[in-house]
């Protein structure tokens, strides 16, 4: 029973010596602080110190005085800034650091007394064991550490520099690309704040953010642009071809020529080198000039016993100069280190070879055929009429085609073949190169209209001619007033349209001495035939009084008329086809004359020319 009762009191006073060595170490504790706390009045606790110096029981006062002493850092002290072998070394007052002494004791006072009892309390234990080091109060004017990092960044900084090539006359010249380097101010300073606080010597890192350039290396293209002028380059035509060429570019023109690129492909920019496109195609636009050669189809005549067709003159191929392949010819030899190409050239086959029959084209018969008169023609008006109408003889026109007479009748010019004859130019009648070839438009255009084909566009002349008038006794016909047309191309042309399925074969013959000139086509008739009307004249204008002016280039009395008096009209033709019994179209010609004077010019000097053009009977003065 003792035992038991012995056994169960033990809790009890282990108990007892617990809460009773804790109430114990509770108030030796409390006499502790409460001691400190009366030794320690106004001073600052054991192991405190401000960036090294011990502080331990100074008043505020006191230490702030040591601290000032002691602590020489922000003048003393080294902030090292290196980029390579490059160094910058600035006191911590440099770089806009100033050291608080009063607040960095004042900050050791109150390490211990902050916080609740028990913090309080184990930072004065740590303190003591331990020993606190309080951060220094330091004021960082950073306005003062930038302006000195804008100095380093003045001398760190450089702008990405890309490769480049360049030419100095026929030299070439090629530096390598450069990275460029920007100094990172905010984030400098950063680094530059904590070295401060630290209180220690040190070097703070630069921040330099680097940037490549697009281009760093381009001496394999310096390499090869040395290569492409080292040499003339020579271009010829393809398959051996020797009546044009060879044409070549000296080195210097090479230089002038070349361009230098950068291209980006696929996310990677590289120097592209080479002929400038533009360039180079402007001088194969000079040489395609020369290369460039028409087609021709064979020209034909009708043989209407055999009915088929002979050929007068055989077809030709044409060559046209591809420009765009040929400068990507160009470039591409240049860039495998060749100096010589074959220019792209391509043949131009004709519509219809010599080889080519009646039955291929559809040429079976004669479907028009229209006779003019120029009785009355000068020697070089009737040379005019026999060089134009040749151009057209034997001439195809495909079905569908819109044939233009201007284009096939080309330069009117002396060096090919025509003369000097009367024209009508700026409203008046001169001697002009050319005079005559409207006899052959106004052939073809009759031909047309009697055949019963589109005319797309016709010019009548200013005004009423006598020689488009004529019939075949050779007097004026009235009903044939409004049925001329001129041409002087490009600014006039006549042109018609084939509307049938089949080729159409113009044949033309000049008979001199009867004055006709005659104009036939050849094809298979769709049946159609025509009718007309005309209104003839009218609204008549009489023809203005007869000019007469002087002529610096004739002899004193001498007088010659160069113009000739006609009445003013308005003419309209109407004219209806019919195929198969119906209309097939309808179409009008309207015709607007002048009333146009007659002038006689006279030498200088002539008396009375009036009367000599009266005993002259010319102008239309009798005497």
């Amino acid at each position: 029973m003792n035992a038991w009762i012995s056994q169960r009191s033990f809790p009890k006073q282990a108990l007892a010596i617990f809460v009773g060595g804790l109430s114990l170490f509770i108030v030796i504790t409390l006499v502790w602080m409460l001691s400190s706390q009366l030794i320690y009045a106004g001073r600052i606790f054991p192991g405190v110190s401000v960036a090294g110096v011990d502080l331990s029981g100074l008043t505020p006062n006191e230490a702030a005085l040591k601290l000032n002493q002691t602590l020489s850092y922000p003048n003393t002290g080294k902030v090292l800034f290196r980029d390579g072998e490059r160094v910058w070394v600035a006191s911590p007052a440099e770089l806009g650091m100033v050291f608080d002494p009063t607040g960095s004791a004042n900050a050791a006072y109150a390490h211990g007394r902050g916080g609740s009892f028990f913090e309080a309390l184990s930072e004065q234990v740590r303190a003591r064991g331990l020993g606190a080091d309080v951060a220094p109060v330091v004021l960082f004017d950073q306005r003062v550490a930038y302006a000195y990092l804008q100095n380093i960044a003045a001398q760190v900084n450089q702008p990405v520099a890309e490769a480049y090539i360049r030419l100095d006359g026929t030299n070439v010249i090629s530096e390598p690309g450069r990275l460029g380097r920007t100094l990172n101010l905010d984030a400098t300073l950063v680094y530059l704040g904590g070295q401060l606080q630290s209180f220690r010597d040190g070097e703070v890192p630069l921040v330099i953010v680097e940037a490549a350039p697009k281009l760093l290396d381009v001496s394999p293209q310096a390499e090869m642009v040395r290569v492409m002028l080292s040499q003339p380059f020579t271009m010829y035509m393809p398959n051996g071809e020797n009546d044009f060429g060879p044409w070549t570019f000296d080195v210097p023109v090479l230089a002038n020529m070349l361009s230098f690129n950068a291209v980006e492909v696929g996310g990677v920019t590289t120097m592209q080198v080479g002929l400038n496109p533009d360039t180079l195609r402007k001088s194969l636009n000079d040489l395609k000039v020369q290369v460039d050669r028409n087609s021709k189809s064979a020209r034909f005549t009708f043989n209407e016993g055999s009915r088929r067709i002979e050929p007068i003159s055989a077809s030709t191929v044409g060559r046209v100069l591809d420009v765009e392949t040929s400068v990507a010819a160009i470039n591409g030899a240049l860039l495998r280190g060749e100096h010589r190409v074959d220019l792209a050239v391509a043949e131009q086959w004709p519509a219809v070879t010599d080889q080519a029959t009646a039955a291929d084209l559809g040429i079976t018969e004669l479907v028009a055929s229209q006779t003019t008169y120029f009785y009355g023609s000068s020697e070089a008006r009737i040379q005019n009429i026999v060089t134009a109408a040749a151009q057209y003889h034997g001439l195809l026109i495909a079905p569908g085609e819109v044939f233009s007479m201007g284009s096939v009748l080309g330069d009117v010019s002396l060096e090919n073949g025509y003369a000097e004859a009367l024209i009508i130019y700026g409203g008046r009648t001169i001697t002009g190169v050319g005079g005559g070839v409207c006899q052959v438009s106004t052939t073809l255009f009759r031909t047309v209209f009697y055949g019963g084909f589109p005319v797309i566009e016709r010019y009548s002349h200013a005004y009423r001619v006598s020689y488009y008038e004529l019939n075949q006794s050779g007097y004026v016909d009235g009903n044939l007033a409004g049925m001329d047309a001129t041409v002087y191309f490009p600014l006039v042309d006549f042109k018609f349209q084939n509307d049938t399925p089949y080729w159409m074969l113009m044949e033309t013959y000049v008979n001199v001495p009867a004055r006709t000139i005659t104009w036939k086509i050849y094809s298979t008739s769709d049946g159609r035939s025509v009718t007309w009307d005309t209104t003839g004249p009218q609204n008549v204008v009489s023809a203005p009084e007869a000019i007469l002016e002087e002529n610096s280039e004739l002899a004193e009395g001498e007088i010659e008329q160069v113009d000739y008096a006609a009445e003013g009209a308005d003419i309209t033709v109407s004219r209806t086809v019919w195929r198969g019994g119906f209309v097939y179209f309808t179409d009008q010609f309207q015709t607007h004359y002048e009333p146009w004077a007659a002038v006689c010019q006279f030498g200088p000097g002539t008396e009375n020319p009036l009367r000599l053009a009266r005993k002259n009977q010319l102008c239309g003065f009798s005497s």
